[in-house]
């Protein structure tokens, strides 16, 4: 089930212009009409935009009065981080068994960027 929404979120942000709405949405709601404002598209465009983020759970969408801010539903975020913490610990781990090994064989440990001597 996680895997599913997972992909529906990964989905929704590989669009650049949805990126961009995500990112303008962390610093504060807003209806379609402001977030259409900055695009040369047509505000429906827009709204299929905020639509598919909807879907992925990304962005709810609220009524005050005539007013309709969208919002952005953050926690959909811790699940995206703990995915991707989970692959970044099992990257770390094969890094320092091969920096082990490469010990053990006598080499010089793999521990980042090349030494600006190695790169000339």
């Amino acid at each position: 089930m996680a895997d599913d929404r997972l992909s529906l979120v990964f989905s929704a942000l590989a669009d650049p212009t949805r990126r961009d709405i995500v990112a303008r949405l962390a610093a504060g709601d807003a209806t379609v009409n402001e977030l259409a404002a900055p695009y040369d598209v047509t505000v429906q465009a827009v709204s299929k935009h905020i639509k598919a983020l909807e879907e992925a759970g990304l962005v709810s969408r609220s009524r005050d009065a005539q007013r309709r801010p969208c919002h952005l539903e953050a926690e959909v975020f811790d699940l995206m981080t703990k995915w991707i913490e989970r692959y970044r610990r099992e990257a770390e781990d094969r890094f320092r068994r091969l920096d082990v090994l490469l010990e053990q064989m006598g080499g010089q440990p793999a521990t980042g960027a090349p030494t600006t001597e190695a790169a000339s």
